[in-house]
Formats: structure tokens, sequence, C-alpha cells
């Protein structure tokens, strides 16, 4: 029976994680992203259960229903992958398929790189591997697009916080709209960098949306805010304090420089996504090819924005099924 979904809460390492869970089988756990919660996954949890898998989408430290840690440097990769881990053996089981959306994607590459006996495939959606430390250094965001790249504003503690919790519901629409595919900026091609306008705030860059696109209802917003309203004016600070972090998994991670991703992979980002056009589609395909060996399958969906999962749900979820399909029966 695949059911409908089942929420609970788990405590791995001292954290304790709401997840929303469905189905009976092998293990696939589903990873979201900012600013974002296991509700990012609606569309993915019943086909993927009704095909035989127990899937668990966690909303992840720091993130909507589940407890937010104070210090920054709670906050590291090496954190984020051992709840990963923690949370496996939690539910019961030895191994998983680790897929990751945004940044929930170097949480899957970089869990992959470490612990290839937990990890047995794994898929990034968005954004491909970028190892060993999951996105570039600071030092090389800051100057490929200067002091106003939204990873560098979100570095003073509390700043971008505020912006975005001044508002939450208004923030959603905001960012959901503003990075998909629909929005104007991404009509003819992937959109530049997400800059903080001159004199203006981070979310003057985004718009209210006249209208919602048909992939993302007042519904879903309404659900995304729901689950974030219980930390208050800290609703987006520990989804931020990830960013914070950014040169710490550098330094971290520095003895693992040189590895790969040694078990099957799946890769796939819209033609519309920024992350797709800070580098381009072909020089993203070769770079995951590269840091991917086993690559199964590397998919760049037409029209899509960077919410790939819930923009193009169909097109997902049949990749998914296939790349599962495809793995060894082990769990």
């Amino acid at each position: 029976m695949t059911g409908t979904v089942r929420h609970s809460f788990i405590e791995v390492n001292g954290v304790k994680l709401h997840i929303a869970e469905q189905g009976e089988g092998p293990l696939v756990l589903l990873l979201h992203g900012f600013p974002e919660s296991w509700y990012s996954w609606r569309h993915q949890l019943g086909p993927l259960a009704a095909a035989g898998y127990r899937v668990v989408a966690p909303d992840q430290r720091g993130y909507a229903r589940s407890e937010q840690p104070s210090a920054i440097d709670s906050y590291s990769l090496l954190h984020l992958t051992g709840d990963v881990i923690g949370l496996i053996h939690a539910l019961g089981e030895e191994r998983a398929v680790v897929i990751g959306h945004d940044w929930g994607a170097p949480v899957a590459w970089v869990t992959a790189m470490l612990r290839p006996d937990v990890v047995r495939g794994v898929g990034g959606l968005s954004v491909p591997p970028v190892l060993p430390a999951g996105l570039m250094p600071l030092s090389v965001s800051r100057e490929r697009y200067g002091d106003r790249f939204y990873q560098v504003h979100f570095q003073q503690p509390g700043l971008a916080d505020a912006e975005l919790a001044r508002d939450v519901p208004s923030a959603f629409r905001r960012i959901l709209f503003g990075g998909s595919g629909d929005s104007p900026s991404a009509q003819t091609g992937p959109p530049g960098p997400w800059t903080v306008p001159d004199n203006g705030s981070l979310l003057d860059a985004m718009p209210e949306p006249e209208a919602l696109p048909a992939w993302l209802t007042e519904a879903d917003i309404k659900a995304f805010a729901t689950d974030y309203a219980g930390h208050g004016d800290r609703a987006f600070t520990g989804g931020l304090n990830w960013y914070r972090n950014i040169d710490r998994n550098w330094e971290l991670l520095a003895p693992f420089h040189g590895r790969r991703i040694d078990m099957p992979a799946l890769f796939a980002a819209g033609d519309r996504d920024m992350v797709i056009g800070l580098r381009g589609a072909d020089d993203t395909l070769r770079h995951v090819e590269q840091m991917a060996p086993r690559l199964h399958s590397s998919t760049i969906l037409p029209g899509c924005g960077h919410w790939t999962q819930q923009e193009r749900p169909d097109d997902v979820n049949a990749l998914l099924l296939d790349f599962l399909a495809q793995l060894p029966s082990s769990r």
C-alpha cells in the first residue's frame, strides 16, 4: 500500500527533524533547497511510492517544521550530510538513494562522495556537483558577480533574514515566481545572477507577480508560509546559515579534493534556470559527466526554470522512476 503522506519527527544528531513519508520499499530520500521544505516534493511522493519505494522528504536542519540550531557553524556540509546519514539509519535502513534540488543537491552530491557505502544512487536537480564543498567559494562569486550577488548579500547575519521574514507569503511568491521559467526575465533564456539592486533590498529584484503561473497556487504559497511561521522573525535564518558556511565547507572538506561520485547518478535542470545561465548548459553537462563518471542521464528541460520538480513534475517523475528502475535491486 502506498497510503497517504505520513508526518512525524525524528531526532538526528541532536536536532529534531520533521519528515513527510509515503510508501514502502527501498528508501529514497528527497532533499529540498532554499527557501523550501518537504512540500517542494509534493508531486513526487505519491508516484514514487506507487512504484514501490519508501519515499521520505525531510525539512532539513533549520527549515520549516524542523529545529533551528542557533549557532551559524552548526550548518556546515558535514552537519548536513551527517543528518542524511543519521536519518537513513534512524529510519531503520542501511542504504538509500538520495535526490536533492537546489541546496539539497550539494548535500546529496557530498553525501554520496563521502559515504558511497550508504548512498547507492544519487541525483541532483538544478545544481551540478561542485566537489568537494558544494558551491563555489565566496571569493570566486565576488570576483565574477560582485558584492551584490545574493550569496554574498546573505553573509551578514540578520540582514537578509529580516528582508525575507518581513512578509513571508510575499517572499515566497516573489522568489518562486522570479526564479521560474515563467518570469519575464526568463522568457528569452536563463536569467542572469540574482543581485541586489543599487539602493534597493533583496526582493526588489523580484517584484510581486501579477498572477501566479499554473504550477503554483496561493494554496502552495500558504503551505510554505505556514510551515515557516513557527520560527517567527527567524523564519529564513536556518536556511541562510547554510550560505554562511560556504567558505567553512571548503576548509573542512579540503582533504577530499579530487574525489568524484562513484555510484550511478542523475542530473536534470531547466534551460531557464539561473544556475544553468551562470555556467551555460553545455559546460554544465560536461562538468557533471566529469564529476560523476557513472552518470545514468543528464537532462536539460526546455522552458523550465529553477524549481525543477515543481514546474515540471511529470518530466521529473519520469526521469526519477527510470533512474530508480535501473539501479541494482538492493536496499
